[in-house]
């Protein structure tokens, strides 16, 4: 193994066979926006409250809070819109109704994705066909392009922990096989790729401002697009499935927007909440970027140890640092060991997991859609006369090879936003202590 020994990793048995731990204090909570909620959200807050107006749309006395952060949202990251929505989960529905997906469809998903990926395909009537993803632990370009058939209707590529795989090849083979690409950069807010913001590399895409994204709301979503019809489409469907006035009122005039919404609207209060956080968001993807990195290149060159490929590290919004063992038993080993050398946060974290434990991220993992569950008695979408031509389609362990390889022997430590320099040099040596010992 190729490493300086420090200080800190000095000889010594590991905590896990009785041996010192590296630290014995958690590490700060993962949650990067929620850390930094202080004075700038409560004062924002604070006016929606003494105005009395949490609704976006009307009040006695309006603070346009989504407005401005849907306006500050698009400034920062180049997107023509945005729409504030009530989560990420909400948003993969609405942007499903936006493209008009539906039975007879299929949308491709990547097997490493969250649940809310698939429930929003589902829910809409169509059907998830699954794509392995390689070293980047995104969607695998050449396993896409061997499944775009004649029923898919859209791609649906998520950009997992903060970093997207090769957009500009996926882009490619969307654009050049007519179908939409999804965006979900519900992880990645803040990311990038050659300096273009994702989010502006597809049709449309969505972002996430639950408690365990970059920035936070609590909840929230938000929808962006740089397609004026889509926009149109995705106002209704957040709302009632119409077009509001200037002065807040459903207007049901408009043809193109007769829909079915799902009531999806962004409070006042969670846009003063996101907005504060937005504000923020350069100096938490900094902060997570710079000890994510700082922690992986103290690592690289160690024998046994392999790390996530990144397109581009710059673009990173350092919110997990992914890598992976040499088999399924090394890396369980692997993690107990960092766990026992105080790698860990405060009870209920999640600091520190192998990917088996990474639950609903893992198509395997969603017994609703291993089995074919559905919402209804008649079992749709699986049994629609429309999806017929998923008869077929497996979805258990084995489906996907890469999958099933990368989700054996991976793992991931969760990036704090305000770790200070003892946490990442502890960090750093407690690697080096267990991967002299286990690698």
């Amino acid at each position: 193994m190729t490493s300086t020994t420090t200080a800190h990793d000095e000889a010594s048995a590991l905590a896990i066979d009785g041996g010192p731990p590296v630290r014995s204090r958690p590490l700060p909570w993962e949650f990067p926006g929620g850390n930094r909620i202080g004075t700038e959200e409560l004062e924002l807050i604070n006016r929606v409250v003494k105005a009395q107006s949490p609704f976006r749309f009307y009040g006695p006395d309006l603070q346009h809070m989504v407005d401005t952060f849907e306006r500050e949202w698009c400034e920062k990251f180049g997107h023509r819109h945005a729409l504030g929505v009530s989560s990420g989960t909400a948003a993969l529905s609405i942007v499903m109704g936006a493209l008009g997906v539906g039975p007879g469809d299929e949308v491709l998903v990547p097997g490493l994705l969250w649940v809310s990926c698939i429930s929003a395909v589902v829910r809409a009537g169509a059907i998830p066909r699954l794509v392995d993803i390689d070293e980047t632990f995104c969607i695998n370009p050449d396993d896409l392009e061997r499944k775009i058939g004649p029923r898919t209707r859209a791609v649906l590529c998520v950009h997992i922990s903060g970093a997207p795989g090769d957009l500009t090849r996926i882009s490619g083979i969307c654009r050049s096989r007519g179908v939409a690409l999804i965006e979900d950069c519900a992880q990645a807010a803040g990311a990038s790729q050659y300096g273009r913001a994702v989010g502006t590399f597809g049709d449309i895409g969505i972002f996430s401002m639950q408690l365990n994204k970059t920035i936070t709301s609590g909840e929230g979503g938000v929808v962006v697009t740089q397609r004026d019809d889509l926009f149109r489409r995705a106002v209704a469907m957040h709302d009632l499935g119409y077009a509001r006035d200037d002065d807040g009122r459903i207007d049901t005039s408009d043809e193109s927007c007769q829909l079915w919404g799902i009531g999806a609207r962004m409070s006042e209060l969670a846009g003063a909440l996101g907005l504060a956080q937005l504000r923020k968001i350069p100096d938490i993807v900094s902060s997570m970027r710079d000890a994510k990195w700082r922690i992986r290149r103290a690592l690289e060159g160690t024998d046994g140890l392999e790390f996530r490929d990144i397109i581009d590290p710059s673009g990173d919004s350092g919110l997990v640092l992914i890598f992976t063992l040499p088999d399924e038993p090394t890396c369980r080993r692997f993690i107990d060991a960092l766990r026992a050398e105080g790698i860990s946060g405060p009870s209920g974290s999640l600091a520190v997991v192998t990917m088996q434990e990474w639950g609903l991220h893992w198509y395997c993992n969603i017994p609703s859609l291993v089995h074919k569950r559905s919402n209804s008695r008649d079992g749709a979408p699986w049994t629609h006369p429309a999806n017929a031509f998923a008869a077929d389609y497996e979805y258990a362990a084995g489906a996907l090879p890469g999958c099933d390889d990368l989700r054996s022997r991976g793992a991931l430590l969760s990036i704090g936003s305000t770790y200070a320099e003892a946490d990442i040099d502890d960090i750093v040596a407690a690697f080096r202590k267990v991967a002299r010992e286990l690698l």
